[in-house]
């Protein structure tokens, strides 16, 4: 490394890998200038000033130098080196592995350049290769633990864990008996734990229990000793000697569900679909019963038994489980029993139990069966839960006499707002729900979730404008919107990207949606410092759950939600493409000459006034270039609307981008597969739509959007001309092939088909009767009046529940009907008629201007008087005066009395 210079100027070039170690960019670049004065073409110092100038965000520069210093010096693994790191820092792995390789073919044996090497083949999960270097790593240093380790670790990796173990113990024979020194125990005592979790992995239990219990006393992590040694008991069938570890670790922690399950296990209790014998129920309330005489502070305890009790029994359980809590006040009562909803009848039980205590309150001032009296507020908690149980019933009018009257008993708790305001989305009312969830924000300014809670329903009442203004005021100053990307807000991001879409800004959309898929990609590059910092550290057992975490990343709901939502919008973008610049030039020669010169001017303006906030920017960046020579790491968005993503040549391809990502990270949701099935259909792939209508069929063949892409695709089959070419025959063949196999139509015609998926589902869902007719329109569509009838006839049948009955037509289903009926079937006066229809069941929506909803003027049973003092009226409006002052501190002047505010 600068063995080619002059003492003087070999040891300036060290100062510049020095300058470079400690980010002393300046200091470097000096001294790679002052080699350069003499020496102007030595390789590499020209290498090392482009790394130099890389950190310092002068990327053109960086690799015009690095590219010219390789050119002068082929043959330097230095050259070599940088080259890879520069590719690195862009993130283009693959090319940084070739120059590592082409470095160490120069020089075979450099450490430095082997262990960056290994950090990439970690990254891209390139297994082999990962192992073949750790190898060869450990050849050239074996009295270095940590290679070692990140050997055993590779061979783990590359599905080689009987070697992973003989390499740890290969390394455990070169240490000393009284090895480790107290300074080392904790890293020891993990790689222990690594190696045993290893032999359990492998299937080595008794092997592993015995290397357990033999280095006790060198793991000084007693929780992880003993879950481990659990782990085995329960595995090798001791079920006694697990039973009493799990009553150790219950003593340890007596609010850990997991302890309780393994406990119940044990014993033979467990059932993975909670359904258990009378016997079961009896031995499991007894075992209970003496826990929640240990653990008497404990909730776990008392919670459980609800799961698995009924009748008289688990009502016992249930009062005197909630009645300390809502004498408590504790606001996550309902969220806590909210899973009991699901098993049948113990809804029922928790509404009439929590009517009577609320009776009993109002009669009595107390809880049935007792003399003293209860405090004031646990009415209002009382209230407050059976809000939150007719809301989840779907009993919405219930549901806003519950929380009116508790507001009107305490009107100073923000959780009754919030909670309000979620009644309100649930029925209809989103308007009205932002409206009340902003009044709880002002509440309380300085409560984070409050504020997002409010920007959430801000957004689902595409009220983006004022959405943003609020969600920045707990950014920090300056470039408040970027702080929203910077924090990776992901749901932000989401909620607004799917607003745009509801209102047909697709670029917007669009932009919000790569975002999201923007932050798991730097979430996959967060991966690669843990490559070294795991291994020296002997974090171990965390590293792979991490590494395995990584590699299931892109199936999280987040991704698959932005990736279907930039699926949709290219889709809907190649189905209406935005007009090309000769269109917009031949439509402005078609205007009168006094529109044209005020729209240019419009133009004009809006150029310049894009020009000047760019030069605005530009500056107050280049006078924030720091001491050490950086640039500021925001630059200027060039597409701020998303202007430039609608302008892509192919929709359909950037579509299959991430449709390729969901069907490989999301293979079981019917979603992909609907998408899957739409984007190769307009791509005219005929055996890719074919697939995924097989997919469909496999994970739930009954689905309405299952049916529909079946009736779909082989209607349009149907319809293509006859085969031509060699492979339209191939094709043809294989769809003939495949069509009997397929049950939903054998021995059918497709109208058979459909007729026989309206016999089958005649008393089911509303979806599935409007599957039926938008298939009737697509096979027939002479018979649109009858598709039509057959959605109006459909019935809204009543749930019959304690106090009234429930229908069972969901909101969302009924919108999407109508939107069935303006769009695809195209008659605007079906639509009207469901829209009435629909007005009656759901009279809280404002999409379908129900009596009861913020979109009738003349309606005033649910909302707020009077405008709140930040400007935000009960239909989103907001007031010039105030919503200068929401954007600058989000503060108000003052507040009313709650009073005021509440319904009367």
């Amino acid at each position: 490394m600068g063995a080619s210079l002059p003492p003087k100027e070999a040891n300036l070039f060290k100062l510049i890998v020095k300058s470079y170690e400690t980010k002393q960019y300046k200091k470097g670049l000096k001294a790679a200038d002052t080699i350069l004065k003499k020496f102007p073409d030595h390789g590499e110092t020209l290498s090392m000033k482009g790394l130099t100038l890389n950190c310092m965000d002068r990327k053109s520069e960086a690799y015009e130098l690095v590219r010219l210093g390789l050119k002068n010096d082929l043959k330097s693994h230095v050259c070599w080196h940088v080259y890879g790191l520069l590719y690195r820092s862009d993130r283009e792995y693959r090319e940084a592995i070739k120059c590592y390789r082409n470095a160490l073919r120069i020089d075979p044996d450099n450490i430095e350049i082997l262990r960056d090497l290994s950090l990439l083949q970690a990254q891209m999960r390139d297994l082999a290769g990962f192992v073949e270097t750790r190898q060869q790593l450990l050849t050239l240093k074996p009295n270095h633990r940590m290679n070692w380790i990140g050997f055993a670790v590779s061979h783990h990796l590359n599905s080689n864990g009987a070697k992973a173990i003989d390499i740890l113990e290969a390394y455990e024979g070169t240490l000393e008996d009284d090895y480790p020194p107290f300074n080392e125990r904790c890293e020891h005592g993990e790689m222990l734990l690594y190696k045993i979790a290893l032999l359990e992995e492998c299937g080595f239990l008794e092997r592993a229990l015995e290397e357990l219990h033999k280095k006790e006393s060198k793991i000084i992590d007693v929780l992880s000793y003993k879950e481990q040694e659990v782990s085995l008991l329960v595995k090798l069938g001791r079920a006694e000697e697990g039973e009493k570890l799990y009553k150790v670790l219950l003593s340890m922690n007596p609010d850990n569900y997991r302890y309780y399950e393994g406990l119940q296990r044990c014993m033979g209790l467990h059932s993975e679909n909670r359904q258990y014998s009378s016997d079961q129920i009896d031995q499991l309330e007894a075992l209970y019963e003496s826990l929640s005489k240990q653990y008497n502070r404990s909730s776990a305890v008392k919670r459980i038994p609800l799961d698995f009790l009924s009748g008289e029994k688990f009502q016992a359980a249930a009062e005197s489980y909630i009645r300390p809590l809502l004498t408590k006040g504790i606001p996550s009562l309902f969220s806590d029993l909210s899973p009991l909803y699901d098993h049948p009848g113990k809804a029922d039980i928790l509404e009439k139990l929590v009517l009577e205590l609320e009776n009993s309150i109002k009669i009595a001032g107390g809880y049935p069966g007792r003399v003293d009296k209860e405090p004031p507020s646990t009415l209002m908690w009382i209230l407050f839960y059976l809000a939150q149980h007719y809301d989840r019933r779907g009993q919405y009018d219930f549901a806003l006499t519950k929380i009116n009257e508790a507001i009107e008993h305490t009107p100073t708790v923000i959780d009754l707002y919030s909670v309000k305001s979620r009644i309100l989305k649930h029925a209809g009312d989103l308007s009205a729900a932002a409206a009340l969830a902003d009044e709880a924000r002002c509440m309380d300014l300085a409560d984070r979730y409050i504020n997002s809670d409010c920007v959430k329903r801000m957004l689902q009442a595409d009220q983006v404008a004022l959405a943003e203004k609020t969600a920045v005021l707990f950014t920090k100053d300056g470039e408040q919107h970027n702080n929203l990307h910077d924090m990776q807000c992901m749901w932000y991001e989401l909620a607004s990207g799917e607003s745009y879409f509801r209102q047909g800004d697709l670029g917007r959309a669009l932009k919000k949606f790569l975002a999201v898929e923007k932050h798991y990609a730097d979430i996959t590059e967060d991966q690669f410092d843990f490559h070294s910092y795991c291994l020296r550290k002997m974090t171990l057992r965390t590293y792979v759950e991490m590494l395995k975490f990584q590699d299931r990343l892109h199936s999280y709901s987040y991704f698959q939600k932005a990736a279907a939502g930039a699926i949709k919008c290219y889709l809907k973008l190649y189905d209406s493409p935005s007009k090309s610049n000769a269109e917009e030039d031949d439509e402005m020669l078609k205007l009168p000459p006094s529109q044209k010169k005020k729209l240019r001017q419009k133009q004009r303006k809006a150029e310049a006034r894009a020009k000047k906030e760019a030069e605005v920017k530009e500056e107050t960046n280049v006078t924030a270039v720091s001491k050490s020579g950086k640039r500021p790491v925001k630059p200027v968005d060039p597409d701020p609307h998303g202007e430039k993503l609608l302008m892509v040549e192919d929709p359909l391809m950037e579509a299959t981008k991430y449709l390729k990502l969901l069907q490989k990270h999301s293979s079981e949701s019917i979603e992909t597969h609907v998408l899957s099935f739409e984007v190769n259909m307009r791509k005219r792939k005929t055996l890719l739509a074919l697939q995924a209508v097989k997919h469909l069929l496999r994970l739930d063949a009954e689905h309405p959007d299952s049916h529909r892409c079946l009736i779909k695709f082989f209607s349009k089959v149907g319809s293509m001309p006859a085969p031509v070419t060699d492979a339209e025959k191939l094709i043809l063949g294989v769809l003939e092939a495949e069509r009997p196999t397929i049950s939903q139509l054998h021995g059918k015609s497709l109208i058979e088909a459909n007729t026989f998926f309206l016999e089958k589902h005649r008393a089911d869902s509303l979806m599935h009767r409007a599957a039926v007719a938008e298939m009737l329109c697509v096979l027939e569509p002479n018979k649109k009046g009858e598709a039509i009838t057959l959605i109006e006839r459909s019935t809204n049948d009543l749930v019959s529940t304690i106090g009234e009955a429930v229908r069972k037509w969901r909101l969302k289903d009924c919108i999407a009907v109508h939107k069935l009926l303006e769009t695809i079937i195209n008659d605007h006066d079906a639509a009207s008629r469901w829209k009435v229809q629909c007005a009656e069941y759901f009279p809280y929506s404002t999409y379908f201007e129900g009596s009861c909803s913020s979109a009738v003027a003349n309606s005033t049973s649910h909302q707020i008087p009077k405008l709140p003092e930040n400007g935000v009226g009960i239909d989103g409006s907001i007031s010039d005066h105030n919503s200068k002052s929401l954007s600058s501190n989000g503060k108000v002047e003052k507040l009313e009395t709650f009073k005021d505010l509440v319904i009367q």
